[in-house]
């Protein structure tokens, strides 16, 4: 990765990651978003699906939907249950899930099992890695990167979020529709 300009490291409010790591960055936190997207709502379910101490579950829980990547609603079937449901901010971290889930396969501890597998619904083939992508779509790797100050960007960059999908995102919201 080129290093045209360097992020100011003792800046913490300068980049994403330090506020990403203060929502996500420990064990507990993954494991609860993990169990979420494998369909797991409840408190007990939880509990019991993850081995997790009442109180630390509770904790992990009440930080998730403070910072908006579960909602907590009342159990439709019986209002005394509470239900904690992915928000969108929260299935935005799928992509984060998935390769660290590859990482952990890849370099993990010796004999990582890989049943179940994630497979391309449509195909019902394993996915391949995340990738990182250019704004027309191209796969990016480290020789490809750079940093540069934003106002060395091209005219047409200027005012686009890092980390915005080709074409704004459109088919992205279009599969997450089509999901739901």
């Amino acid at each position: 990765m080129g290093t045209d300009v360097r992020e100011p490291l003792m800046e913490l409010s300068a980049c994403g990651l330090p506020a990403a790591l203060e929502v996500m960055g420990e064990r507990w936190s993954f494991m609860i978003l993990r169990a979420s997207f494998n369909g797991v709502h409840h408190f007990e379910e939880f509990l019991s699906e993850l081995g997790i101490a009442r109180n630390i579950l509770s904790n992990r829980l009440s930080r998730l939907v403070e910072h908006g990547i579960l909602d907590r609603v009342q159990d439709e079937q019986d209002r005394r249950r509470v239900e904690y449901a992915l928000t969108e901010k929260g299935f935005d971290l799928l992509p984060a899930m998935v390769s660290l889930r590859h990482w952990g396969l890849k370099y993990g501890t010796e004999g990582v099992g890989m049943d179940p597998v994630i497979v391309d619904e449509r195909d019902r083939m394993p996915i391949g890695p995340v990738a990182m992508l250019a704004h027309d779509g191209r796969i990016l790797g480290p020789a490809d990167l750079n940093m540069v100050a934003r106002k060395d960007l091209p005219e047409e960059g200027r005012d686009l979020p890092e980390g915005t999908p080709p074409g704004g995102g459109v088919a992205i919201e279009e599969s997450r529709e089509a999901a739901e």
